[in-house]
């Protein structure tokens, strides 16, 4: 009888946890929020905001465009409207979207219409997509205040623009600075993306980023 009264009780502990753990879960999820930035080639923007304390992922993907279900081939041929981008899941009580907007000036050259470092082509510009008029409000406030405070020599041209459908990349850009770290490295050093935003920024270069 003690048997099946222990073997009752951990059949109901059991199922508590169950029924608990996917509400929290949900719970916590609830609580997180998500930014979309286009910085040039994500794989670069999704390394560097993996290294911001406070954000819980990061999944490259396109946006902006109209083409439905846009491949990374129709992307990069141009004519998509298409930006590479990353949509960054973050915790707002350890980093909030308005200091996320911060580090995003800072790991990108906001002054070039062209491209972004070796990238060149619509699809490699700089953008800020809101999904709220209070995202919005953030982004245009942290523009203007870098236009008057006259960091850069240079207009900032990066755009403040409302979200689209975001399609998430082909698998094998996911993560791709992990599971592909030397050539990834090789790529970011041959593009010239640190040393332009080194030469741009200078000490409040990368600010925001833990190194990696």
């Amino acid at each position: 009888m003690r048997k099946l009264k222990n073997l009752a009780a951990g059949i109901f502990v059991l199922c508590v946890a169950l029924a608990v753990t996917p509400t929290s879960a949900t719970a916590a999820e609830e609580k997180l929020s998500s930014a979309i930035f286009a910085g040039g080639c994500f794989w670069c923007v999704e390394s560097d905001f993996d290294h911001v304390p406070g954000v819980v992922r990061t999944i490259s993907g396109y946006t902006g465009g109209t083409r439905k279900n846009p491949t990374y081939k129709d992307v990069t041929a141009g004519g998509s409207g298409h930006y590479e981008a990353v949509k960054i899941t973050f915790d707002p009580k350890k980093v909030s979207y308005a200091q996320l907007v911060e580090i995003l000036w800072r790991s990108v050259d906001p002054t070039d219409d062209g491209g972004q470092f070796c990238d060149r082509g619509m699809s490699y510009k700089t953008a800020i997509f809101v999904t709220s008029a209070e995202q919005k409000k953030q982004a245009e406030t942290s523009k203007s205040k870098l236009l008057k405070a006259g960091t850069l020599k240079q207009p900032i041209v990066t755009p403040i623009l409302d979200a689209k459908t975001f399609y998430p990349a082909e698998g094998y850009h996911q993560n791709y600075y992990k599971t592909n770290p030397v050539r990834y490295k090789y790529y970011r050093l041959r593009c010239g993306r640190d040393q332009r935003i080194k030469k741009l920024w200078g000490e409040q270069a990368f600010q925001g980023i833990s190194p990696h």
